[in-house]
């Protein structure tokens, strides 16, 4: 029985862990090609490839140069691509009034730029092959009451518009471009390098801010991300799902 994804050749940036680690999963089970991009963490890109039989890419998605470098890897070794996760981010926690300009200037070079250059290069393939683009926001996009999130959220809020805006400007292309605004999900980035003691505090804490009383999972967001790679989701074009255990705790419930 084939998979979803069967015969897509799917590029997923930040993929050598967390949520990229796990859509990355989840689309080759479904049968998908997958280009693993990773910029720092070669050890775990290698052991998505281990897991997923996909090749992986090097490049810092907020350079440009390194993108069209990638791109041309992937064309050589996998051909054009029909899907485009752009997934690789970066927060940094501060108060407004502690605001660090390198920290922000690079939330938005990664977050934001990275996911348009990303776009803009691999463009041509999805034109040619009416190809999907899932973008990952954040619920704090939306306004989430966590607090030291603000320039993390402008950010988020960048790419919930950009995909608002690329559904209508790429139609005509036959490019559905949606999002993923996950709430808090247990990674890497959210729980490494802390101790059982604040991992647990963490999670009762965040528990606490949902209706459903759970903690979130990256395979949650691959679920998603296979809907909304496949044709069971053909009819979507410019939403955003929101993933997060039914938080309480919003600024805003409207998006």
């Amino acid at each position: 029985m084939s998979g979803k994804l069967e015969g897509k050749i799917a590029l997923i940036t930040g993929a050598s862990k967390g949520l990229g680690r796990a859509i990355a999963e989840k689309f080759a089970d479904e049968g998908a090609k997958v280009a693993i991009n990773y910029n720092s963490d070669e050890k775990g890109a290698l052991e998505v490839k281990r897991r997923t039989g996909g090749e992986i890419f090097q490049a810092d998605v907020s350079n440009r140069d390194q993108i069209r470098r990638m791109a041309n890897e992937i064309h050589s070794k996998l051909g054009k691509i029909d899907i485009l996760v752009n997934n690789s981010g970066i927060w940094y926690l501060m108060p407004f009034d502690q605001y660090d300009e390198s920290k922000v200037r690079r939330m938005i070079d990664v977050n934001l730029m990275g996911a348009i250059y990303t776009t803009l290069e691999f463009l041509p393939d999805l034109k040619e092959k009416r190809g999907v683009i899932i973008n990952m926001a954040s619920n704090a996009g939306i306004g989430t009451a966590a607090r030291n999130t603000t320039f993390y959220s402008i950010t988020k809020a960048g790419i919930i518009m950009l995909t608002k805006r690329l559904a209508f400007d790429l139609s005509e292309y036959g490019i559905r471009v949606n999002a993923i605004a996950p709430g808090w999900i247990e990674t890497d980035l959210t729980i490494g390098g802390k101790s059982e003691e604040e991992i647990k505090r963490l999670e009762d804490d965040f528990r606490s801010r949902t209706t459903l009383k759970m903690i979130g999972k990256p395979e949650y967001i691959g679920n998603a991300a296979v809907f909304l790679a496949s044709k069971d989701s053909e009819y979507m074009n410019g939403q955003v799902m929101v993933i997060d255990g039914g938080r309480i705790d919003n600024l805003t419930h409207s998006i």
